[in-house]
């Protein structure tokens, strides 16, 4: 058991970094998004093995909670995104442009 519990926090560490790297280097805002979804997943997954390998069930209900959270953020990231695609729309239809950041493509 300490084997797998080794070999699955390894996996995670790993998971952990690839994805704190999609979130930095983006490309596109939505990617961020997805990734910071995904360092929700992985945050999940450390407290269900530390969960295991300690035998405490409370890391359950932080678990389910931290789950409800990350579901959240996600849905409110994901209005926020169409609320501003729907600025640059009414801006645009309007003759006036927004700012665009050169870093974020869209």
């Amino acid at each position: 058991m300490a084997g797998a519990v080794t070999t699955a926090l390894a996996l995670l560490c790993l998971a952990f970094l690839t994805t704190v790297y999609r979130v930095v280097r983006g490309p596109t805002l939505p990617d961020r998004i997805v990734a910071l979804d995904m360092l929700v997943a992985v945050a999940l997954g450390f407290i269900a093995v530390i969960g295991i390998r300690s035998g405490i069930t409370l890391y359950v209900d932080v678990a389910i909670a931290l789950g409800l959270v990350g579901f959240l953020a996600t849905v409110a990231f994901a209005r926020f995104v169409l609320s501003r695609g729907s600025y640059r729309e009414k801006n645009a239809a309007e003759g006036e442009t927004a700012p665009r950041n050169p870093e974020v493509k869209l």
